[in-house]
């Protein structure tokens, strides 16, 4: 793959999470501290909880889209470096398809699926980033 082709799969991963992120810290459940206080207004109990939960879930869906934008920026150093496309787990190369559709892979596939394995049954966080990088045509 060019390079001018991976850059520009890179700069419209990087477009979308932004535009994601300026959408989410638009919001007033996030807001730019990401506080997940209620509005302090005299609320039923159950129309706290829903606030809460949806505050704790935009949260939750913007720590995602940080990490995906750091993801973003790690394959440009390696872009630059001259080791983007090569796996940082075994040093083979990642297959061009999967860096098509995600741009900002690390690991090719059979080293990403064995690090989900161990951290699902470490009990760790599960994130691979295709919900926020993956293309959208």
């Amino acid at each position: 793959m060019k390079e001018d082709t991976i850059r520009k799969r890179l700069a419209a991963a990087r477009d979308r999470l932004l535009s994601l992120r300026s959408s989410l810290l638009g919001q007033d459940s996030v807001a730019a501290t990401g506080a997940l206080e209620p509005s302090g207004n005299e609320e039923h109990p159950a129309d706290v909880a829903s606030e809460t939960f949806e505050r704790s879930k935009d949260l939750s869906i913007l720590l995602g889209v940080e990490a995906g934008l750091a993801d973003v920026d790690r394959a440009a150093d390696r872009l630059a470096s001259g080791t983007y496309g090569i796996c940082e787990a075994c040093g083979e190369p990642i297959n061009p398809g999967r860096l098509e559709v995600l741009p900002a892979a690390r690991y090719c596939t059979k080293d990403q699926a064995r690090m989900e394995r161990e951290l699902s049954m470490s009990g760790g966080p599960r994130r691979s980033g295709y919900g926020y990088l993956a293309l959208a045509d």
